[in-house]
């Protein structure tokens, strides 16, 4: 496949021609006017011969591109800016990249609607799924490439900036406010983000792992809705194992969101998502699962979807029934019924990048997981998902994997390929087990 299709899903996003091991991103942004001035160095390693870096960047403009002080020729290629090196590197070759670029971020528009970077009300939200990092940071925009980030995010005063990874420091001049992360862990591009409102810092726990940023005016009511946070985190560290992170943060914007979203070490919420009742919890579950099943465990090319968004969706129905609400058996027949009133014309374990977010693709690789589980019984099956998160911590999965793994933890006379072929690649809804 040549380098510049590295997904059919995601065509012309990423490259496998090299991979950035480290990404060091200094911002200035004037929310009054949504202006970005931005610099990122980039680290490179040559994967093959390299002359020309191509980088996802859209809506933004290069003022220069450097290496090791020289200036660069780019040029632009639909949303690819290519960028000849001076001297080629080969193969495990290193070099740095220094980017400084301008203009007003927006998000784009295409087929999952409008992703990247958006202007609140009084802020500013990334939602970088799955092409949106190229919005605000030029960068290798493919999940198979992961990477550590430095951020240094310069904002009004008084506006709180939250990104991915350890908050290092806040340094203050008079108008203007400096935000500096680290996120050691590696981390995919989309999952990169950056948080901005007037926020204030909540603490979800007593151990200081959880955290919300919250409008204050909202406190009381994300105190509220976020209270289940700790034992749902006590929940999927007992089914999924260790998390994978040193801190969960939750951010709540100030504004309606039509959905949350996760990016690594946090998500997002809106204002109309604090709620005790079960559509905004189960979406709270769905969220926080996505650290075990997406961040730390990121699919290899994005027709492996279900592997993130069918377990967080198995997620939602394990905390149901762990926190009273209806058992897992329950949830799992509802699903179904929905399903077989809906068209059956997708195939889960690649649906297509027009529906790699169709509730389908959740429903029916969450009932894929309950069979398994089912089979297997609970216990081996939770011991599985633990060796599954362990083997592959902070790396890459995909679907032939997940099935080989699991049948490496089935009993004697159980085919896992033909048990779960029938829910990930044919079309037909497949009946539940009964009982």
């Amino acid at each position: 496949m040549p380098h510049h299709h590295v997904d059919s899903y995601t065509r012309n996003y990423g490259s496998d021609a090299y991979t950035v091991e480290r990404y060091e991103l200094e911002l200035k942004i004037k929310l009054s006017s949504n202006l970005l001035e931005g610099t990122a160095v980039l680290s490179i390693r040559a994967l093959e011969p390299l002359a020309t870096v191509a980088l996802n960047l859209t809506g933004l403009r290069i003022a220069k591109a450097l290496c090791q002080g020289r200036r660069l020729a780019t040029r632009r290629r639909g949303p690819q800016q290519l960028i000849r090196l001076a001297t080629k590197l080969a193969p495990g070759e290193r070099t740095e990249l220094v980017i400084r670029y301008t203009g007003n971020p927006r998000t784009h528009d295409g087929i999952w609607g409008e992703i990247g970077w958006e202007e609140l009300t009084d802020g500013v939200l990334v939602a970088g799924q799955p092409t949106g990092a190229s919005t605000w940071f030029p960068c290798n925009d493919h999940p198979r490439h992961k990477s550590t980030y430095r951020f240094e995010i310069t904002t009004d005063a008084g506006y709180t900036a939250v990104c991915n990874g350890r908050f290092i420091e806040q340094r203050r001049a008079a108008s203007r406010h400096t935000w500096i992360y680290e996120q050691s862990e590696p981390m995919a591009s989309y999952l990169a983000t950056v948080q901005i409102g007037l926020y204030q810092q909540l603490p979800l726990d007593s151990t200081g792992r959880l955290l919300a940023y919250a409008p204050p005016a909202a406190a009381q009511r994300v105190r509220g809705a976020f209270s289940r946070q700790p034992e749902m985190a006590e929940l999927f560290e007992r089914c999924f194992g260790p998390y994978p992170f040193e801190q969960y943060k939750v951010v709540v914007a100030d504004d309606e969101l039509e959905i949350p979203l996760e990016a690594q070490g946090l998500s997002i919420f809106g204002v109309n998502h604090l709620s005790m009742d079960w559509e905004a919890q189960r979406l709270i579950a769905h969220e926080f699962s996505h650290q075990w099943f997406g961040n730390s465990l990121t699919l290899d090319s994005w027709k492996h979807i279900w592997l993130h968004e069918g377990f967080a969706c198995f997620a939602e129905w394990l905390y149901s029934e762990a926190s009273g609400d209806l058992d897992l058996a329950t949830r799992a027949a509802q699903a179904w019924e929905l399903l077989d009133a809906q068209a059956k014309d997708i195939i889960v374990a690649d649906p297509g990048a027009p529906d790699m977010f169709d509730d389908r693709v959740y429903k029916r690789g969450a009932l894929a997981l309950y069979v398994l589980c089912r089979t297997l019984g609970r216990d081996p099956f939770f011991a599985m998902l633990r060796s599954w998160t362990e083997t592959n911590r902070h790396a890459h999965v995909d679907t032939d994997r997940f099935l080989a793994h699991a049948q490496d933890h089935a009993p004697d006379g159980v085919n896992v390929h033909a048990l779960l072929d029938p829910w990930l690649f044919a079309k037909p809804l497949p009946l539940l087990p009964a009982g």
